[in-house]
């Protein structure tokens, strides 16, 4: 007998046949979870790789913009100084800029280096531990 969504009725089965069922049933929900988690990585693989793709498109809009707003800056200095001026400022501002944020950055890379390496640490412990034995 079937019941509607079309499983059998196993309420007359023997408790052995049922049981000699079960790796079957652990096998096909084992099946069944690995298909699940391949589809769920497929998902996420082609929603992160779009992600990636309008990302990358808001950045590219970004660094084109840039110039867009330097050459803005030029052209309202322009107004009141001649055209090379402003675009020297301009120029001698981006490049302050972009020596305070490297002297910045090198700053945070120097603080690498000062901290204690964890598998130094680990190692240096193994070793206390030897010179203790």
């Amino acid at each position: 007998m079937t019941t509607p969504r079309g499983f059998r009725d196993r309420a007359d089965d023997s408790l052995l046949t049922l049981i000699g069922e079960i790796p079957e049933l652990v096998r096909n929900l084992v099946i069944a979870e690995i298909d699940a988690a391949k589809t769920w990585l497929a998902r996420t693989a082609k929603d992160g790789g779009w992600g990636a793709v309008w990302v990358f498109l808001a950045l590219f809009v970004l660094f084109w913009s840039v110039p867009v707003l330097g050459t803005i800056i030029i052209a309202v200095l322009a107004i009141w100084m001649p055209i090379w001026a402003a675009a020297l400022i301009v120029f001698v501002v981006m490049v302050l800029l972009a020596a305070v944020f490297a002297f910045i950055g090198y700053r945070r890379f120097q603080k690498i280096g000062e901290r204690q390496n964890p598998v130094e640490s680990i190692a240096l412990d193994v070793k206390e531990v030897r010179d203790e034995l």
